[in-house]
């Protein structure tokens, strides 16, 4: 029985099952944001691949990717600056997709949480200081 080909409608189911994901665009593609954030897009640009999901992840986590299969995940010049992997949708199985959202949705939810550490509800640091001004 053929494998059903994957689509960027897989991708979102997939996507949305994560916390904080909605879909929405990006440079007008279809893509996944986690906090407003992207971390999966149908790429844009004319070097990649006809349907080719962009999907956000460490530069270490990319090559180890792409060294282990290269007829899945790939890279062209224009994104090697970004840290972000490229995969071909019709050759992805759903688990790997699935795998792979998820790398996507920790690193961006990690970096965003980085970049804005108040947005937790406490932290032992801020109550620590809290206590010094309030004594």
């Amino acid at each position: 029985m053929p494998r059903k080909t994957i689509t960027f409608d897989t991708v979102r189911e997939l996507g949305l099952a994560l916390p904080d994901v909605e879909a929405d665009t990006y440079f007008g593609t279809p893509a996944l944001k986690v906090r407003g954030k992207m971390f999966a897009c149908i790429t844009s640009h004319k070097s990649a691949e006809p349907n080719t999901l962009a999907v956000v992840l460490g530069f270490d986590r990319r090559e180890a990717l792409i060294a282990e299969q290269p007829d899945l995940y790939y890279l062209k010049e224009h994104y090697v600056g970004y840290p972000c992997v490229l995969v071909r949708l019709a050759r992805v199985h759903k688990d790997a997709l699935r795998d792979l959202l998820l790398m996507g949705w920790r690193f961006v939810s990690a970096r965003a949480k980085r970049a804005n550490p108040r947005r937790t509800t406490s932290s032992p640091a801020r109550g620590a200081r809290d206590r010094r001004t309030n004594s």
